[in-house]
């Protein structure tokens, strides 16, 4: 673990990457201590440019509620949505790519043909389809955006299975009798992991992109505040205030700059591990 840090601080992206992303963990995990108030109360006059009132940093909207709160606020949603569909994906895919990789013959063609059948449908479409039927909440965005990424993570587990299976180690433990499913996550799931959470980042980061574009498109959660939604809200006001789409769009990019540089230090440090090994 140490090497591994050492390896990761040693990458200037994955540095960058890091120092962003928490910079707005901290942000969403503060943001009742340090913005107490509701994101969704009128406080001032409306349409307050940024920088004009010492209470408003970041000015108001046409309602004339807070956008600084609203921004930081909206990062608990995004990262909410991004690291919870990672996680499901991760989890699904991985547990699909390993069955499907030690059981192999009918029951491998099966889950590859499921796989098969769930990667020609765009994350995005899948997502909107799943959402306009089951309504938006931040749950089912969540369950939606894991539905459309963990193909990926199964195809990369069931490769590395497909290695691993034959090593000798794998060999010994059958011979003395352990399990299938003790070998399975014992010898060969730990091995397999780590390539498969190098796709973490770009998990993440698409599915911060999809939450916002649902929430542009009216998807989202209608009781929490996303990015996707304000940039939505200020689009009829571009000529005339333009900071309200232009704020919530910048601090949507950089969360998704910083999730990738933070994955191409993930990647780097994780391929010049395996190389060493």
């Amino acid at each position: 673990m140490k090497a591994f840090v050492r390896r990761f601080m040693s990458s200037p992206e994955g540095i960058a990457g890091a120092l962003v992303l928490l910079l707005l963990a901290l942000a969403a995990v503060l943001a009742p201590i340090i913005l107490p108030g509701d994101p969704a109360a009128i406080v001032g006059r409306p349409l307050l440019p940024p920088f004009s009132d010492a209470s408003f940093p970041l000015g108001t909207d046409q309602l004339g509620r807070d956008v600084l709160t609203r921004l930081v606020y909206g990062a608990q949603a995004s990262l909410t949505v991004g690291l919870s569909s990672a996680l499901v994906a991760i989890l699904a895919g991985t547990l699909v790519g390993t069955v499907a990789g030690l059981a192999g013959g009918l029951v491998d063609e099966a889950l590859m043909r499921v796989v098969d059948a769930f990667q020609i449908v765009p994350g995005f479409l899948l997502a909107l389809a799943f959402v306009s039927v089951a309504g938006p909440s931040l749950a089912v965005i969540v369950l939606a955006v894991g539905l459309g990424a963990w193909t990926g993570p199964a195809r990369l587990a069931r490769a590395e299975v497909l290695s691993i299976r034959e090593r000798d180690y794998v060999a010994s433990a059958r011979v003395i009798g352990m399990h299938p499913a003790e070998i399975a996550f014992r010898e060969v799931l730990p091995n397999a992991l780590p390539p498969v959470l190098s796709l973490v980042s770009v998990i993440v980061a698409a599915a911060v992109l999809i939450e916002a574009a649902l929430s542009f498109l009216g998807l989202g959660d209608p009781n929490a505040v996303t990015w996707g939604g304000m940039i939505a809200e200020g689009r009829n006001l571009l000529r005339s205030a333009p900071f309200l789409s232009i704020i919530p769009g910048l601090g949507l990019v950089s969360a998704v700059v910083g999730i990738y540089l933070f994955g191409e230090g993930l990647v780097e440090a994780l391929s010049i591990r395996g190389r060493r090994a």
